[in-house]
């Protein structure tokens, strides 16, 4: 049949749905990427002309002000963030961690020697840009040096701590702003009655983010437009009433005649100025919900241009009312319009501090994940957004400080002096990475990354050195935050490191092991026990001491890892490594499960089934390895030796699995299931509810093929026969619930990192078992103290 003519070729149509969901993705950037970039025009002129630079009366000043704030404007957020530092994304992922994460990758930057050569093997480990590490003699000189290495994590935890820091100004600078517009029509308002309101609002935003972003981020994206929009307008209004001048000022020639006039004032006051890229860093980092392409389309066509025009026009207004500086947007509205644009402007304000908070989440979850932050409890938000989280210990503490700091310093221009040391210190930061990520990563020239990092360093040096000028009048707020988290963050890195290299370094021999016999010298019971480590090689010493301190162990044992890997995510076809530990009749396994630092661990009900059926792909595979190698003996030298088992393939194992359905008909009915072993006695009671009365349990039974079926090795039937029943026995959680401590000859300082702060985190954080979803009727722990 011929095609009709009219009928579209299928590249059309693929184009065309490329640009469709170029556009959606850009529509919903407004609500979560730019709100805080786009509220900074309630705040830059007033932290810019506070200080002394209040006394320079001139159009010139004001011109120069502007012209600052233009190429500022331009030269960071558009030519370093848009162009430049999207381009560095980590699968998809941005953020300080995500450029740590990779320089760990093409080089061995990370202090946890836990890295194993399978995991180079996945899919998302260098990218889809990335080619594998080329050695260079910078490199062998980083990797040589462990302090090098140190100061580079301290930096990057520094980084992260500084977002934290923007987590608590960002929400009050914010609402602050928005609210004492009040106090332009509404004369006889004090500041103590707009605190008041600003903390109401506070206390009602963070009150609210348990119930996530995802219902109501369908009006994100339409209240930022509609502020851009509106903040444009208002500035091609003011233009053309007070100073259609004002675009004189686009040359950077005003910016001489500032300094010149100026002098050190004018340099003070960069630190009002760099406010108007507050919210850049946010570009960068919530890359991983959209695309960099439709950031870039974002930015370019609304935010850049509607900004540009906002600053002009009120610039243009100040030009002539030199004296409104402290109410200078608010005052440059015209009066009809004035309470729409304070609604609209208050509303921004909200979705900017949101975006800043749910990011604040993503950082410490971040910092969890690479061991440097302690335990959380991280709840998701949303079904349907995947990193839509919710930690409700950091939401409270962010409340607690936001309501600190805007009750303690009551004025908008302190909180900017802080505001505007956290910002830049993160862009810094992110220039100095990236010149690591243009040697590493993108195997350029040496002079290319030393010139990018010149270039856009120096600028920010300026400002820097600008804002820690301002460390008495607020400055310091920020620094002595990001002291405090980043102490916890680094001793909590420090004790976990502590303790695992105590594993490393006293591992179990296997030579001890095979002494022992496939029975390891005390009863085997049926049934399958998960040993929890946080070893991807070897035995950890804590399974001597359940050797002499149970009196039974299971028929099966596997040791399972879960460990963190630096990459953002880690396909679920990817997440299992098993391998074998003492030969066969040992029935001894270890499984790896891997995350990304942007993965969440969840309750996964199916995973008992998965290691199942993981353990049993590998028994056949490890069988055809055998018989096309003709042997069948125990090497030590394969000890270590992982295979990754992708989920995809596990329905076709010669293992058979069957669905029961327990249809429960009273909705207070107890289910008894079996016993754990003879030796555990313990029941497990589940009490199942549904509103209709009626509840359905999903329960597995696992079965081989009959011999005459399907012909297998006797040994691997065996095995498979032993893992099956084992299974069906049950399964039972064993951790060690260990104790850290210093060694006697050690210093003070580490004997207070140990003994007192490392101590005190892990009594008051979430447990492992709580964090790893282990069910509590199934948990053995047996204590053991670790001298470090």
């Amino acid at each position: 049949m011929d095609q009709e003519s009219g009928a579209a070729s299928p590249d059309a149509l693929q184009w065309k749905g490329y640009y469709k969901n170029l556009l959606l993705l850009a529509y919903q950037s407004f609500g979560v990427v730019y709100g805080d970039l786009a509220t900074s025009p309630l705040y830059v002129y007033k932290s810019t002309f506070s200080g002394r630079l209040h006394n320079y009366q001139s159009e010139e000043v004001v011109f120069g002000a502007f012209s600052l704030v233009f190429w500022t404007f331009t030269l960071i957020p558009l030519l370093k963030y848009v162009l430049v530092v999207l381009a560095a994304d980590d699968n998809g992922e941005g953020g300080t961690f995500a450029l740590y994460s990779l320089l760990c990758r093409h080089a061995k930057l990370s202090l946890l020697p836990n890295q194993q050569a399978a995991d180079e093997e996945l899919s998302t480990y260098y990218g889809t840009r990335m080619t594998r590490s080329i050695s260079s003699p910078l490199k062998r000189f980083l990797e040589k040096h462990k302090r090098l290495r140190t100061c580079l994590l301290l930096i990057v935890l520094f980084g992260a701590c500084m977002v934290i820091g923007d987590g608590i100004l960002t929400p009050a600078i914010s609402v602050l702003s928005s609210i004492s517009g009040l106090q332009v029509p509404l004369k006889g308002l004090h500041d103590r009655e707009v605190v008041i309101i600003s903390c109401v609002v506070l206390v009602g935003l963070f009150a609210l983010q348990h119930r996530g972003t995802h219902k109501v981020a369908f009006l994100f994206a339409p209240i930022v437009i509609l502020w851009l929009l509106c903040i444009a307008i208002l500035g091609v209004y003011n233009i053309f009433r007070w100073n259609h001048e004002i675009y004189r000022a686009l040359s950077p020639h005003y910016i001489v005649k500032f300094f010149r006039l100026t002098g050190k004032d004018g340099w003070i006051s960069l630190g009002g100025i760099l406010l108007s890229i507050t919210g850049t860093e946010a570009l960068f980092a919530d890359l991983g919900h959209f695309t960099a392409s439709s950031i870039r389309l974002a930015f370019i066509s609304l935010i850049y241009p509607c900004l540009v025009l906002q600053y002009m026009g009120q610039a243009a207004f100040l030009s002539m009312n030199r004296n409104d500086a402290p109410t200078s947007f608010y005052d440059s509205i015209p009066r009809h319009v004035f309470w729409p644009v304070f609604v609209i402007a208050t509303l921004a304000a909200i979705v900017g501090s949101q975006a800043v908070i749910s990011a604040t989440f993503s950082i410490v979850k971040q910092c969890h994940a690479l061991g440097c932050f302690p335990r959380v409890k991280v709840v998701h938000t949303s079904r349907w957004i995947y990193g839509q989280i919710y930690i409700p210990e950091i939401n409270w503490i962010l409340m607690v400080l936001c309501l600190a700091v805007t009750i303690g310093f009551r004025d908008t221009t302190l909180i900017g002096n802080a505001y505007g040391i956290a910002c830049m210190t993160v862009m810094f930061i992110t220039t100095w990475l990236m010149a690591l990520i243009i040697i590493f990563v993108w195997h350029k020239n040496l002079v290319l990354a030393f010139l990018f990092l010149f270039f856009f360093g120096s600028i920010e040096v300026l400002y820097l050195s600008s804002s820690l000028m301002k460390v008495p009048q607020g400055g310091w707020a920020p620094l002595a935050l990001s002291l405090v988290f980043m102490f916890i963050m680094y001793v909590w890195h420090y004790g976990t490191r502590r303790k695992y290299l105590y594993d490393l370094q006293n591992k179990v021999s296997m030579k001890w092991i095979l002494t022992l016999g496939p029975s390891l010298g005390i009863v085997r019971v049926p049934g399958i026990g998960l040993i929890y480590t946080e070893l991807v090689t070897g035995v950890p010493s804590i399974f001597s001491h359940f050797v002499t301190n149970l009196p039974a162990f299971h028929q099966v044992l596997v040791f399972v890892c879960v460990k963190s890997v630096p990459v953002p995510y880690v396909p679920d076809d990817e997440r299992y490594l098993i391998g074998r530990i003492g030969p066969r009749n040992y029935r001894m396994y270890r499984c790896i499960v891997r995350y990304g630092y942007k993965d969440v661990q969840k309750d996964d009900e199916n995973f008992e089934d998965q290691l199942v059926l993981s353990i049993a792909k590998f028994i056949e595979m490890e069988a055809e390895d055998l018989a096309s190698a003709s042997s069948s003996s125990y090497d030590p030298s394969n000890e270590g030796r992982m295979a990754v088992i992708r989920t995809s393939e596990l329905s076709c194992n010669t293992i058979m699995m069957k669905d029961e359905d327990e249809t429960i008909g009273d909705e207070n009915s107890i289910t008894v299931r079996s016993s754990r072993s003879e030796t555990l006695q313990s029941l497990q009671s589940v009490y199942e509810q549904e509103s209709p009365g009626i509840s359905r349990r999903r329960r597995v039974r696992f079965e081989l093929p009959p011999p005459q079926a399907n012909y297998m090795d006797p040994q691997v039937r065996d095995e498979l026969n032993a893992l099956i029943d084992a299974k069906h026995a049950g399964v039972a959680y064993i951790m060690g619930h260990s104790y850290v401590k210093a060694r006697r000859n050690s210093s003070f300082v580490k004997k207070f990192v140990i003994d007192v702060a490392y101590s005190f985190l892990r009594k008051n954080c979430r447990g492992p078992s709580v964090a790893l979803h282990i069910p509590h009727i199934s948990l053995i722990e047996v204590g053991m103290i670790y001298y470090v």
